[in-house]
């Protein structure tokens, strides 16, 4: 069955863009389009996405206020903030209101159809530009470790220190084993673009720069 998807977006190149890149995927179906906040809020009742594409700046009604209302009706639609802000301000309260994921605009399409993919299983997707600042603050601590430097990590880490979700760790405990994406689609019998989605987010959240690096910074911390 194809992913329905809602764009919302105000710039009518950025939106026709999308839309055309998105329908070259078999799997997504672009069901409507938005280019306001109530606009998306009407457009969310009567076509019944699964993912919104939302932009944060919407005249009229702002991306934050429209995801609260629609999350409000129909908390099961996933909706993916894409934007070209990255501060934390607007971060959070596109977290707060109910947002699934918060991709930059410059997000490559692949990426981009793996995040839809992702939210539609019920896996949170975060770009690389905001994940350190989100962890950073629900961590109660610095933003993380530099790329490439997990090994500075402290040794008291334990798996209760551990970021990832029971699912994430699984993948985790597959990548230690070095199996491949599809290998752990197979494994854990889930799609191919959820389990790159697990793993680009496991990625993230041990602020690593490949597989290799989560790998031994998961058995140096006793993550697995």
């Amino acid at each position: 069955m194809k992913t329905r998807v809602l764009i919302v977006e105000d710039h009518q190149m950025t939106l026709v863009g999308l839309k055309m890149l998105l329908e070259k995927n078999e799997g997504i179906e672009v069901v409507g389009e938005a280019g306001n906040g109530l606009e998306a809020v009407s457009k969310a009742d009567t076509v019944q996405p699964d993912v919104i594409l939302m932009d944060i700046g919407l005249p009229e009604m702002d991306g934050v206020e429209a995801t609260q209302r629609i999350k409000k009706a129909h908390p099961g639609t996933r909706i993916i903030m894409l934007t070209s802000k990255d501060n934390e301000q607007d971060v959070f309260a596109a977290l707060s209101a109910g947002a699934d994921a918060y991709c930059m605009k410059g997000i490559s399409i692949d990426a981009l159809t793996a995040a839809i993919e992702a939210v539609k299983e019920g896996t949170a997707w975060l770009d690389p530009a905001v994940a350190r600042m989100v962890l950073g603050r629900f961590q109660g601590g610095p933003p993380g470790l530099p790329s490439g430097n997990a090994s500075t990590a402290s040794d008291s880490s334990t798996a209760s220190d551990c970021p990832l979700t029971a699912r994430e760790m699984e993948v985790l405990r597959l990548i230690v084993d070095g199996l491949s994406n599809p290998e752990i689609a197979e494994a854990l019998t889930i799609t191919k673009a959820t389990a790159k989605a697990h793993v680009h987010s496991i990625l993230q959240k041990l602020c690593v720069d490949d597989r290799t690096q989560a790998a031994v910074l998961a058995m140096r911390q006793g993550y697995v």
